[in-house]
């Protein structure tokens, strides 16, 4: 990590009266040993001292004792710019916090800021502040190198001599590293002059406005492993970084561990996924940090055990969901899976609240308006720390908080942003060796959302592993098997692979007839999917007679209204429309939608999807106007609630399209299908049969408007 600098290397020894020398600049000495921890706090004290001239070469020594400068640091330029700029302002109101993650180099900052702009220092000193008691030994040391105290005075006198003595003087800085309470320093605080503390505690409100610490920027944790491992492809950076998740230290740790063992890329991260709490403990050789991130954890993960036994409880649930934001209302909505003790404290409105602090103070986690979120590779440590027993226990406690939480309900857009938060963890979880019913169904109802939503090839993935796994768990015949079985057919479907759709549907529709029955609801649903198979194949008498037979069967079991018996009508009537019996799938749509919009609302997706086939009868039936103005309003409800880019939403654009065209307004027919084949060839791929169609009107627009022959 580098960092450009114009000031000066400062002396590393200082003259005092009395002729007695002070090393200052001796890292190993005087700067006490320290641990980097979790949320890293710097808090800048500025004063309103003026804007100091750069110290002339040659007008005199600095008293100095600031760690040896880390000549890897990199990035950090705005970050440190920021700092610069506001403890010049001179403004003692303007106090800064900077807090962050473990491991995102809260010292490493402060250290390069002392080097960084040491020419405008006469005076920089560094205090360590984790153990409060030795910080009057190094005051005491600092008035000795000042020359305003005698070796060997007491605590008493140090501080009010050197305080006064910095009083006194304006270019200085004092630097309280790896502070634990404010009560600890804020005695020591001279005013005046510049003043940086870092500290893993975030309580440093009453003196500090905060700046959050992030994670490097992704091109900085590239540039730091391949200047270090310099076989490392870009490529092959990347990927670490991305599962290192930009973390200073861990970056540090990898690159000194890869350089030192000529570790391969693909092979450190294997063993990431394995053995991560092991390889985390490997501190880097020469490194500017002291300590692993491994060991840093687990002191923290110590210290909260031992003070804190619920919160240690929430941070090993929390070590097994996903890196994502976890909602808080998570915890409340599944107490009852939850350890007795953290049980408790969730449904305390007062205690909850000091947990998730304390867990958040302790730099585990960071607490926003999403939820809590925790590092990766914190996630990794704190799981490394468990025994099988434990690991297994707790896996088993989030699996079931997530059931409990399980929204419902998958193709309701109302759902939907409950799902999304969610999701990270379902995916996370492995949920295919699930044996509560509830947790399976979960999987299964994640899938649906991931299709209903749009996200075809996500659910492809999902369905696919847990179809395979639960195939050889379960049985084929197994219900779970069979729904995962309907999911995955339906993702072959979605991204255009209808022949295998149909096979693998016929297949589970026979299974669940001879399992549930003709007339079970889940086999009824199968069919529906059976029946668009067959109707996209052309395979059209065959849809219409399966269409048929299921609606009537669903009218009788489920009755007219039911979701299912009216999205069977969908089915039937598009059958029907391709069959050249375009006045009877105008009918029934038209009833159809009329009952979908009063049992399931205006902007349901069943309404939506009826309505769509409601205009593409009209346009048929040479009722273009009124089908213009079905699709323009199905094409703004749907880009409202799933967005512009949805399958859906490009359906209804291409639909509208085609009946501009068809109404002369070809130029405006034209870019709407620019647009739709532009969306679809991102969303869906060039050679999904919805981009192939979009081409096609593309062209027979271009073709009218005279642009191609």
């Amino acid at each position: 990590m580098t960092g450009s600098t114009g000031a000066e290397d400062p002396p590393t020894r200082v003259e005092v009266p009395g002729g007695q020398g002070v090393q200052v600049g001796d890292h190993a000495t005087q700067h006490n040993k320290y641990i980097q921890t979790n949320i890293e706090t710097i808090v800048i004290q500025p004063s309103p001292m003026p804007v100091a001239s750069p110290r002339l070469p040659g007008s005199g020594r600095p008293v100095w004792n600031i760690p040896a400068r880390n000549p890897g640091f990199t990035g950090r330029d705005d970050l440190l710019a920021e700092l610069r700029e506001r403890l010049l302002a001179g403004d003692k109101a303007v106090v800064q916090a900077l807090h962050g993650m473990g491991g995102v180099g809260k010292t490493q900052l402060a250290t390069e800021y002392a080097h960084r702009f040491a020419a405008s220092y006469d005076l920089a000193w560094w205090v360590n502040s984790e153990q409060a008691g030795l910080i009057g030994d190094q005051f005491a040391a600092l008035g000795v190198a000042l020359g305003c105290v005698q070796a060997g005075a007491g605590t008493q006198v140090v501080q009010a001599v050197v305080l006064a003595e910095l009083r006194e003087r304006s270019r200085w800085l004092l630097v309280f590293d790896n502070a634990e309470n404010p009560a600890d320093i804020s005695g020591w605080l001279p005013g005046g002059g510049h003043v940086l503390i870092t500290s893993r505690q975030r309580g440093w409100a009453d003196v500090a406005t905060s700046v959050e610490v992030d994670v490097l920027a992704r091109p900085e944790s590239v540039a730091i492993l391949q200047a270090r491992v310099p076989r490392l492809t870009r490529a092959d950076a990347d990927r670490l970084a991305a599962e290192l998740g930009d973390l200073p230290l861990a970056i540090t740790q990898a690159a000194g561990f890869m350089a030192e063992t000529g570790m391969a890329a693909a092979q450190y991260l294997g063993l990431l996924l394995t053995r991560a709490g092991q390889l985390l403990a490997e501190a880097p050789p020469g490194s500017a940090y002291p300590h692993s991130l491994a060991a840093a954890t687990r002191l923290i993960a110590d210290r909260l055990a031992e003070d804190d036994p619920a919160a240690a409880e929430l941070a090993r649930v929390c070590a097994f969901l996903a890196p994502e934001p976890i909602p808080e209302d998570l915890f409340a909505d599944a107490a009852s899976v939850l350890p007795d003790e953290l049980a408790a404290r969730v449904g305390d409105p007062l205690a909850w609240p000091r947990t998730l602090a304390h867990l958040a103070r302790q730099s585990l986690v960071r607490i926003d308006h999403r939820g809590l979120q925790m590092h990766r590779l914190t996630q990794a440590i704190f799981r490394d720390l468990l025994t099988p027993d434990e690991a297994a226990d707790t896996h088993a406690r989030t699996e079931a908080m997530l059931a409990a939480s399980n929204p419902g309900d998958p193709d309701n857009p109302a759902t939907w942003p409950r799902w999304a938060q969610l999701m990270p963890h379902l995916l996370h979880a492995d949920l295919a060796t699930a044996d509560d019913p509830s947790v399976r169904q979960l999987a299964c109802d994640g899938c649906w959302y991931l299709l209903a939503h749009g996200d075809t090839r996500t659910a492809f993935d999902l369905a696919g592993e847990l179809r395979q796994q639960w195939r050889d768990r379960l049985g084929d015949d197994h219900e779970h098997t069979l729904e995962t079985a309907r999911y995955f057919g339906w993702a072959l479907q979605a991204m255009g692979r209808y022949r295998e759709a149909r096979d693998l549907d016929r297949v589970t529709l026979d299974c669940k007839r001879r399992v549930l029955g003709e007339d079970h609801s889940s086999t009824l649903v199968m069919a529906n999917h059976l029946v668009n198979d067959l109707r996209l194949l052309g395979e059209l008498q065959a849809a219409r007679d399966l269409a048929q037979d299921s609606l009537d069967r669903k009218r009788g079991v489920l009755g007219e209204d039911h979701a299912d018996t009216l999205r069977m009508a969908q089915y039937l009537a598009a059958t029907l429309r391709e069959l050249g019996e375009v006045q009877a799938a105008r009918d029934l749509n038209q009833d159809t939608l009329d009952r979908q919009r009063r049992v399931r609302g205006e902007d349901h997706p069943d309404t939506l999807r009826t309505a769509t086939n409601l205009a593409l009868d009209l346009r048929e039936l040479g009722e273009v106007q009124a089908a213009r103005g079905l699709d323009q309003d199905t094409l703004d409800r749907r880009r409202q609630i799933v967005g512009q880019d949805h399958p859906d939403a490009l359906r209804s654009a291409s639909q509208l399209a085609a009946d501009l065209r068809e109404l002369g307004e070809v130029q405006a027919a034209r870019d709407l299908d620019q647009d739709t084949l532009d969306r679809r060839h991102w969303v869906l791929g060039g050679d999904h049969p919805d981009t192939l169609r979009s081409a096609h009107d593309l062209a027979l627009d271009l073709r009218i408007l005279g642009e191609i022959g």
